[in-house]
C-alpha cells in the first residue's frame, strides 16, 4: 500500500525561531519537503535585527509522519522550535459549537415577554394547539444527532464521550449547509429499547432526529421502530445519507461509460448498516444485479450464518470478494482499508466504475489503478469525487422541516438522488468530477426542493 497524501487531518503549527540571516527560512522549507511534508501558510511573527520568528503549517499523512517532520526541522543548526501544535486538536479545544440567543434582552419588556410571565400565553396556546409548537418554538428548525458511540466513522466502538466530537461536527455542518440548529445527544446505553424509548422521550423537542455512528444491526431496528412511533421525520445517515451520494454518484459514473444501472452488475463490499442501505437504494432505482460481500465472502444463499438483512440480498453466486469481482461492472466499498488489489481491479468488466469509501485509508488506493478504471471515487477529501454524506443530510432534513414531513420515504432519497446529480452538467462531467462539490451553494436548496416535492406526492407533509 502506498503512502496516503498529506491532508489537513494531520495539519501541524511550527512556531520557530531562526537567524536573521538570508537563506535560513529555505533551509527549514527544504527539510520539510525532504520530509514530505506538505507546506502552507508561513507568517511573520517577529523580526529583529538578529532572529525572526515564523509560524508554519504544514500538512502531514499521520502522526508518525508528523513527528518525522518535526525531527527534521529539530536537527537545522541555529533553528529554535518553540511551539508544534496539533491544529485538528486546537480546532476541537472547548468543542466546535455553542447555543446563542436569537434575540436580544436588552429591556425589562423583553424579558417579560420571552420569559416570565408573558412565555406562559405561549404555553397555553400550544397547550390548546400541538401543532403550534412548529410556529412558536425551537422545534420547526432543530434536529437532535442520536448516537450510542457503538460505531465511531471506521474506529468502532467507542462510546458516547468519544462520539461526541463526531457529533458535534455533524451539528456544525446542519449549520453550516442547511441552516438548521442540531445538538449532539450521546447516549450511555447501547440497549437497542432503551435508546427507542429514550429518543421518543426527548422528540418533543426536535423537529427530526439524525441517527448516527449506530452499529448494524440494531441500527436497522431502532430506525424501524422510531418511524412506527414518532411523527417527525428519523434518518439514519450512516445508512441513507450514503446511500443517497452513492447513487447520485454512479448515476453519473454510468453516463460515462455508457452504460444502464439496469444492465450493470455491481459488487458491495461491507454488509453494514451503509452496505445494506446502498444496495436497497440501488435496487429500488433499477439495479437488477447486486451482489453483497461481507467478511466472509459473496453473501450467498447457501450460508447458514446471514441476518435478515443480508439474506434479502443472498445470491446463489459463492466465492470470495475476488470471486465477486471477477467481471463486475461497478465495485462500491463500505467496508476496510487495503481490501482490493489492483489484479481484482484489472479482473472485473471493461470501464470499470471503483467507489472505495472506507475512511479514512480506502478499500485500495487510487494511485495503484488510475490507468484500470474508467471512473475512481472515495470517501477522501484530497482526491477527485469525494462521496460525502454532506451532500445529501442537510438538504434531506432542510426539506423534510420546510414541509413539516411527517416521516422520510423512499422516493424522497431516489429524488434526492437525481437532484444531487444533476448539478453536474454534460458539459462538466468527466472521470474526475461526477459529483458536485460540498461547497457548492447550490446543492442544499435542490436537494430540499426536490425532497419537498416528494413528500407532498407521497402524502407525507403536513402543510
Amino acid at each position: 500500500m502506498t503512502n496516503l497524501n498529506p491532508n489537513a487531518s494531520y495539519s501541524l503549527a511550527l512556531t520557530i525561531e531562526l537567524p536573521n540571516i538570508a537563506g535560513t527560512l529555505a533551509n527549514v522549507t527544504q527539510a520539510i519537503a525532504g520530509a514530505k511534508g506538505s507546506l502552507g501558510q508561513i507568517s511573520l511573527i517577529e523580526h529583529t535585527r538578529k532572529i525572526t520568528q515564523r509560524e508554519i503549517t504544514v500538512d502531514a499523512s499521520s502522526e508518525e509522519h508528523a513527528e518525522k517532520i518535526v525531527s527534521a526541522v529539530r536537527e537545522i543548526p541555529n533553528v529554535k522550535i518553540l511551539k508544534v501544535s496539533d491544529r485538528t486538536f486546537d480546532l476541537h479545544r472547548k468543542g466546535k459549537i455553542t447555543i446563542n440567543s436569537r434575540i436580544p434582552l436588552k429591556s425589562q419588556a423583553e424579558l417579560a415577554m420571552a420569559y416570565t410571565p408573558g412565555v406562559g400565553r405561549i404555553c397555553k396556546a400550544i397547550h390548546r394547539d400541538r401543532q403550534e409548537v412548529f410556529n412558536l418554538t425551537i422545534k420547526q428548525n432543530t434536529v437532535a444527532v442520536v448516537t450510542d458511540g457503538s460505531a465511531v466513522l471506521g474506529l468502532g466502538n467507542l462510546g458516547p464521550e468519544a462520539a461526541l466530537p463526531v457529533m458535534e461536527g455533524k451539528a456544525m455542518l446542519f449549520k453550516e449547509f442547511a441552516d438548521i440548529d442540531a445538538f449532539p445527544i450521546c447516549l450511555a446505553t447501547q440497549d437497542t429499547e432503551e435508546i427507542i424509548q429514550t429518543v421518543k422521550r426527548i422528540a418533543p423537542v426536535f423537529g427530526g432526529v439524525n441517527l448516527e455512528d449506530i452499529s448494524a444491526p440494531r441500527c436497522f431496528e431502532i430506525e424501524k421502530r422510531l418511524r412506527q412511533e414518532l411523527d417527525i421525520p428519523v434518518f439514519h445517515d450512516d445508512q441513507h445519507g450514503t446511500a443517497i451520494v452513492s447513487l447520485a454518484a454512479l448515476i453519473n459514473a454510468l453516463k460515462l461509460v455508457q452504460k444502464p444501472l439496469e444492465g450493470v452488475r455491481i459488487v458491495i463490499n461491507g454488509a453494514g448498516a451503509a452496505g445494506i442501505a446502498i444496495a436497497a437504494l440501488l435496487r429500488s432505482a433499477g439495479a437488477t444485479t447486486i451482489w453483497l460481500c461481507d467478511s466472509q465472502g459473496i453473501v450467498s444463499l447457501s450460508r447458514t450464518d446471514l441476518n435478515a438483512q443480508k439474506r434479502e440480498f443472498a445470491v446463489k453466486a459463492e466465492g470470495s470478494l475476488a470471486d465477486a469481482m471477477r467481471g463486475a461492472d461497478i465495485f462500491l466499498g463500505v467496508s476496510a482499508p487495503g481490501v482490493v488489489t489492483p489484479e481484482m481491479v484489472k479482473s472485473m468488466a471493461k470501464d470499470p466504475i471503483v467507489f472505495a469509501m472506507a475512511n479514512p485509508i480506502p478499500e485500495i488506493q487510487p494511485e495503484l489503478v488510475m490507468d484500470h478504471v474508467a471512473v475512481m471515487a472515495t470517501g477522501r477529501s484530497d482526491y477527485p469525487n469525494q462521496i460525502n454524506n454532506v451532500l445529501a443530510f442537510p438538504g434531506i432534513f432542510r426539506g423534510a422541516l420546510d414541509c413539516h414531513a411527517k416521516t422520510i420515504t423512499e422516493h424522497m432519497y431516489l429524488e434526492a438522488a437525481k437532484a444531487i446529480a444533476s448539478l453536474v452538467s454534460s458539459s462538466q462531467l468527466d472521470p474526475e468530477h461526477i459529483i458536485p462539490s460540498v461547497f457548492d451553494p447550490r446543492v442544499s436548496s435542490a436537494v430540499a426542493g426536490a425532497v419537498q416535492l416528494a413528500a407532498r406526492q407521497d402524502g407525507v407533509a403536513v402543510e
